[in-house]
């Protein structure tokens, strides 16, 4: 059973093309299912059921015993529905690589998520978290260029983290021709170019001329951390955090919250729901519409609020 689960996960990585980061995300969601197999004697996979996968979804929902005889507690719904996803794609995976004879997992459906709206920050928010870094200080600099870029493009936080100096300095040039965009690698390696405000082009420059010398290695990246490596992810999560809690903002704020608030700024500001699908990277304009549902809700929240015969 595990050489097919890895056997999937190589598929995963070389013929499909998905990131290590999406790929280890299958490869924790199928540990756990080749633990819940091995616990019911199961080790080869024509030997699974749908009784088996069944049984693995309903273990997720309600807590489950892990290898080391420790109960873990019941998962959110969103994960529960990613493992069970995860499961799926298993077993189509060997049916259609004629490895098993039939699919266990295809009649297992995840649970239902019920609508979940993106959280965006409304305007003096975000620029209140904007104006955040102390820009006199390298570091500051550092994370100013990090939040305009975010709010600016409405970037994931892995696609600015990979960024390196060659992929932003042509665009920052005092000559640079400012319809120029920043290209972006998305999941699956998916490329898309971005417009890059003046804002942030001059967040950018600022931290290349009088920021990053000071901490630069031999590392490309764009940003560094103060031993002059790539910042990662964690840490840019960290900065927007403290600068979050500077700008005295109560609302939760994470890296996805700027993403949100790009979208939802664009579409209150008259944007059409196509440029911001592609402005975001979303394979499918139905990920993006959940963002109108966002704009509608604001403006029936004053309408109800400001007009005299709403009530």
């Amino acid at each position: 059973m595990r050489r097919f689960v890895q056997g999937f996960l190589d598929h995963l990585a070389v013929e499909r093309g998905m990131s290590t980061h999406t790929v280890q995300g299958y490869r924790r969601d199928l540990e756990r299912y080749l633990h819940h197999l091995t616990r019911r004697g199961l080790t080869r996979p024509e030997d699974v059921d749908a009784a088996a996968v069944t049984d693995f979804a309903h273990a997720l929902q309600t807590g489950t015993v892990d290898e080391h005889g420790r109960t873990r507690p019941p998962l959110a719904r969103a994960s529960v529905a990613r493992a069970v996803v995860a499961v799926r794609s298993l077993h189509r995976f060997g049916v259609e690589e004629r490895l098993t004879p039939d699919n266990p997992a295809a009649a297992v459906h995840p649970p239902g998520q019920g609508r979940r709206l993106p959280k965006a920050l409304p305007l003096d928010q975000v620029q209140a978290l904007l104006d955040a870094p102390d820009r006199s200080t390298p570091v500051g600099l550092r994370d100013a260029a990090l939040l305009e870029l975010l709010y600016g493009t409405g970037a994931r936080i892995s696609e600015i983290t990979a960024l390196d100096v060659d992929d932003v300095s042509r665009l920052v040039d005092a000559e640079a021709d400012p319809r120029q965009g920043l290209r972006l690698i998305g999941k699956g390696d998916k490329e898309r170019v971005v417009p890059l405000g003046s804002y942030a082009r001059r967040a950018v420059s600022d931290w290349l001329v009088r920021g990053r010398p000071t901490l630069a290695g031999a590392d490309p990246a764009l940003l560094l951390n103060a031993r002059g490596r790539r910042l990662s992810r964690q840490s840019a999560w960290a900065v927007l955090r403290a600068a979050a809690a500077r700008a005295g903002l109560d609302a939760e704020v994470s890296p996805h919250t700027l993403r949100h608030s790009f979208a939802t700024h664009l579409l209150d500001g008259g944007a059409d729901v196509r440029v911001v699908q592609e402005l975001l990277g979303h394979a499918s304009v139905t990920t993006t519409q959940v963002y109108t549902l966002v704009t509608v809700d604001h403006l029936r929240e004053v309408y109800l609020s400001a007009h005299p015969r709403s009530r």
